[in-house]
């Protein structure tokens, strides 16, 4: 069981998630730590500790293994099926190495490589290397492109790193990279687009709703009634027993009086939510989950006002640019938003400021910024870790019952 750890997804061409890189904070560089069992009873009792199947969902992970650790054997914990080793130096640089890595593929584990210097030699540790990483802010364009294909003939799958950019993600894909590691995918990729298509109004008036601090449940109602699709999802996803374990909800009456106001705000912005990013990669929606269930679990802790939940929509919308391919500022004035949300999405309320900056540093294991801003909040550092790794968990949960709704991330009433 893990307390202080971040992910990196991992995309393929399609930019579905092909597996997430795992970054511990507790272990030197960033991998695996060393176990001790006190401490590991220790988190687990004190901390919302998770498992490598909680962190990673029905993904693959990456576990940078030191070879300290590798030459003493794999740990236990790790599954061939859902673990690749990820070495970030040449085997051959440490005496019995290699045979620990030969042992290793005998287990079944695929072995990755982060090891820019590989590409610049012959070297006999190729047979015994799955996947190698290439940071394509380490390296010029037109070096790669020479050294590359010797990796591809060596029948290895190419890993870019550090692809921030949609320029990065077209020029890695031409070099014949098959894997991308970087979140271009949660920028906006163009903004031809000014206005949000009539076939998302009833969306649009879904989220207004949802910021209200009014509850007007005939308003909301009618609004779904009239999407005959959007009707027969909301009851759909509902009883899933991933969102509601005890009872049938047959309306939304019948929503409203078991779930109450608050979750109901927070279940029709997350069913907009899902609805209007049916053609973007379903990772930026976890991504929003993520932080939706994160900056509502911080808004009660600091004790702010939930009705509306304005940190859970915060949390939920803060991708909207990437999912519109749109500025933020042009959204947020066609969308009827209730002010207080606005003045967050757009940095300009210093609470949530903060829980923007510790988002991101949580995402890309920015250890420090998350101790930082643990001070400014007055919040011990390992509780914030323990708030984040709830959100992991509920997120991983609704995006599995979305992915098993939406597998083509199209929403129309031929698809449900």
């Amino acid at each position: 069981m893990f307390a202080f750890v971040a992910r990196h997804p991992i995309l393929d061409k399609e930019k579905d998630v092909y597996a997430y890189e795992l970054v511990f904070r507790d272990g030197k560089e960033g991998a695996l730590p060393i176990h001790d069992e006190r401490k590991t009873n220790y988190v687990t009792e004190h901390f919302h500790a998770l498992g490598l199947d909680d962190i990673s969902g029905d993904k693959k992970s990456f576990v940078n293994l030191n070879p300290e650790t590798l030459l003493q054997g794999v740990p236990a914990i790790l599954d061939p099926d859902r673990v690749i080793i990820e070495l970030n130096r040449d085997p051959r640089s440490d005496v019995g190495l290699t045979d620990a890595c030969k042992h290793a593929k005998n287990l079944g584990f695929q072995l990755a490589l982060d090891d820019p210097q590989l590409l610049q030699r012959k070297s006999d540790v190729l047979p015994l290397i799955d996947i190698v990483k290439v940071d394509l802010q380490a390296h010029r364009l037109d070096i790669l492109e020479h050294q590359l294909p010797r990796l591809a003939d060596a029948n290895l799958q190419l890993v870019a790193e550090a692809v921030n950019t949609y320029e990065d993600f077209a020029n890695s894909q031409s070099l014949g990279f098959q894997l991308f590691q970087g979140y271009f995918f949660a920028k906006p990729e163009a903004r031809l687009q000014r206005d949000l298509p009539a076939s998302k109004l009833t969306l649009v008036d879904l989220m207004g709703e949802s910021s209200s601090p009014e509850f007007n449940f005939e308003r909301i109602n009618q609004i779904i009634e009239r999407d005959a699709a959007l009707s027969y999802l909301l009851l759909r996803f509902i009883n899933n027993p991933l969102i509601n374990k005890r009872y049938k909800i047959s309306s939304l009456r019948h929503a409203l009086n078991y779930m109450g106001e608050v979750e109901i705000k927070k279940f029709i912005a997350l069913l907009s939510l899902a609805n209007l990013s049916d053609e973007k990669p379903l990772e930026l929606t976890h991504m929003s989950l993520v932080r939706a269930k994160f900056f509502d679990l911080l808004s009660q802790r600091r004790q702010l006002r939930t009705d509306p939940p304005i940190g859970f929509l915060i949390g939920l919308f803060s991708l909207l640019d990437a999912l519109l391919d749109q500025d933020l500022p042009d959204i947020l004035h066609q969308l009827p938003l209730a002010e207080d949300v606005n003045q967050g999405l757009l940095g300009q309320d210093q609470e949530f400021a903060h829980y923007f900056t510790l988002v991101r540093a949580f995402e890309s294991g920015l250890w420090l910024n998350v101790i930082k801003v643990a001070k400014a909040l007055e919040i011990d550092q390992k509780e914030l870790h323990s708030l984040y790794n709830q959100a992991i968990v509920w997120g991983n949960g609704v995006r599995q019952t979305l992915s098993s709704y939406f597998p083509a991330r199209k929403i129309t009433p031929s698809t449900i």
